[in-house]
């Protein structure tokens, strides 16, 4: 059979397009492309530019499997790109674990989603395999559940998560035997269940790139299993399992941003003892457009106006927001010197407050041996808070197929990017789900307590020290320019953070601490403050993480200077956190290093 090109060898090739529409197996995208083609050939030069884009090569695929906008061509996500994904999935599963293997594949409410998975069944089968679907639009963490549960050999989730609306994505799960045979034991046991990481993304891009064609590769009609909701209520049951409950009346609001997480979600609170939810109603079915959002992302602005609204109509006490694929989760709680009435935590204090909980809950029962973990992006007061109860923390790569990974002892794994994995045995990735249920209970046995979300935060900080962290993302059109500026700053690096001279740079790419090395650079200054640069693995963004640290001592210095001030002024202060009267000062911290930052990439 005649191998279909993927990509353009010296600049635009109308043949090479002829090829690929001959061989797409999906009308719509095979039509769409003969219309650019034609236009193409009639003298548009924004055509020629366009197929020269989408046949500069086929879509990477890498450790976070394939990602992209739905359209035609090789560098997109379509039916034929999808199709040899499969193809080379399935071989690379032929050769490590042979006929017979086991594929788990999930899909949630995207456009072409259900179509990707269907056509994943249908290659799987074909190719000697057991193809296991389950339900349509379920969230990413019963993908991951239900490998485990099932002891399956990989697992395909077909979501592109938080991404715009013309996105999808294919993400790809390994269980133990095709680690087995690809590494060590060890490696095996740590990563079975968890998203695929070096060298098998490399063995299965090259089983891709093998495919020759479409055409080339066999699809079954039918003969995969197809999973009923029970494997929902399964899921349900280890929730429970993992023994959090409403210990008072907490009045909650809840969105999934036009995802699929809503129903899930709301089962598993109500059935934890939640009765008191507000569903944010549009924003509840899921709708591959997400009408009502900019971007379906709980860390961009505007994304929860929505939810603040229908809080402040109901005087909600907790806000939970998942992502469309639920395997996120943020937290916003009342603030009333916050205009709107709210305050969304940020990933790294979600994180601190889930770790500390379990910390303490760990040492209470007398268990050792717990290996708490978070991505180096994030912030260091999780390995502060364990350490207080004796427990051990390890920084990762940036990405859940890391944190993961970490070590056979993990007991709770999250990333500042408001993903967090609170029962690693069995979900080994982010799970937005059932981390809203233990935030949740949390709070829940805070408020019965007499205690709040913020009072455990001023606690922990007085305890430990005061960490406080932003983000700095650029997002840039031409992602050339990443490259450009990551350069920049291995050349000449700032001199100073915030007025604090920088004492070590370390080049990430050449290794740290122990880590496999990745593309970043890790500034470190006298007082402490970090900034870690590296490229986004998801989107076309440089991202920069911020962290300034003050010690227990500055902020009982800072609300003690505060309360004399006060009297000497005759005013009363009205009661306030010891951490919040150094607030404002590690704010002008963050700053200061933000504006350094922008200055000096100019990006």
């Amino acid at each position: 059979m005649t191998r279909v090109a993927d990509r353009f060898t010296n600049g635009f090739d109308a043949e090479v397009v002829r090829s690929w529409i001959a061989d797409d197996p999906d009308p719509q995208t095979a039509i769409s492309l003969e219309h650019i083609l034609a236009e193409a050939e009639s003298g548009d030069e924004a055509a020629v530019a366009d197929l020269e884009d989408r046949f500069s090569g086929p879509l990477v695929f890498g450790t976070a499997g394939l990602r992209g906008e739905i359209a035609a061509g090789p560098n997109r996500m379509n039916r034929a790109v999808v199709i040899r994904a499969a193809a080379g999935l399935a071989a690379f599963l032929a050769d490590t674990v042979g006929e017979g293997f086991q594929v788990v594949i999930g899909c949630d409410a995207r456009y072409k989603s259900a179509e990707f998975a269907a056509d994943t069944a249908a290659v799987i089968t074909a190719a000697g395999g057991v193809a296991i679907q389950l339900p349509e639009q379920l969230p990413t963490p019963l993908l991951a559940f239900a490998l485990s549960q099932r002891g399956a050999d990989a697992g395909v989730m077909v979501t592109a998560s938080h991404n715009p609306p013309a996105d999808n994505g294919y993400k790809v799960y390994l269980g133990q035997r095709p680690l087995q045979a690809i590494g060590s034991e060890a490696d095996a046991e740590a990563g079975a269940g968890a998203q695929i990481v070096s060298p098998a993304d490399a063995l299965i891009a090259e089983k891709i790139s093998a495919v020759e064609s479409v055409a080339s590769v066999s699809r079954a009609e039918s003969g995969w299993e197809h999973l009923d909701e029970s494997i929902v209520e399964d899921y349900l049951s280890r929730i429970d399992d993992l023994g959090v409950r409403a210990e008072s009346d907490l009045s909650i609001v809840l969105t999934s941003l036009h995802g699929v997480g809503a129903g899930v979600a709301e089962a598993a609170l109500t059935r934890t003892g939640f009765t008191n939810l507000h569903p944010v109603a549009s924003q509840q079915a899921p709708d591959p457009d997400f009408p009502t959002v900019s971007f379906p992302n709980p860390e961009e602005a505007g994304a929860l106006d929505e939810s603040f609204a229908l809080a402040r109509e109901v005087g909600a006490e907790l806000i939970i927001a998942n992502d469309p694929d639920a395997d996120r989760f943020s937290a916003a709680i009342p603030d009333e010197s916050a205009a709107i009435g709210y305050r969304q935590l940020s990933g790294d204090e979600v994180g601190l407050l889930l770790g500390e909980d379990l910390a303490g809950r760990l040492a209470e029962s007398g268990s050792d041996g717990a290996v708490f973990a978070n991505s180096i992006v994030s912030s260091r007061a999780l390995a502060a808070a364990v350490k207080s109860h004796g427990f051990a923390a390890v920084n990762t790569l940036t990405g859940f197929k890391w944190i993961s990974r970490a070590s056979l002892g993990l007991v709770f794994g999250y990333e500042e990017a408001l993903g967090y994995c609170v029962d690693p045995m069995i979900v080994r990735d982010k799970d937005g789900i059932s981390a809203a249920v233990t935030f949740a209970a949390l709070a829940s046995r805070l408020k019965a307590a007499g205690s709040s979300i913020e009072a455990e935060l001023d606690r922990i900080r007085n305890r430990d020290g005061y960490f406080a962290t932003a983000p700095l993302s650029f997002r840039l059109d031409d992602v050339s320019l990443i490259g450009t500026a990551m350069a920049k700053l291995r050349e000449n690096p700032p001199a100073a953070l915030a007025g604090s001279p920088v004492a070590e740079v370390h080049d990430l790419s050449a290794g740290y601490e122990g880590l496999p090395p990745t593309d970043g650079i890790l500034l470190l200054s006298e007082s402490n403050s970090r900034v870690i640069v590296r490229p986004s693995g998801t989107e076309p963004k440089l991202k920069c993480y911020l962290e300034v640290v003050a010690e227990p001592s500055e902020i009982q210095a800072a609300a003690e200077a505060d309360a004399r001030a006060a009297a000497s002024a005759g005013v009363r202060l009205p009661t306030a956190s010891a951490s919040a009267s150094l607030k404002p000062a590690l704010t002008e911290r963050l700053n200061s290093i933000s504006t350094e930052l922008k200055t000096f990439f100019s990006l």
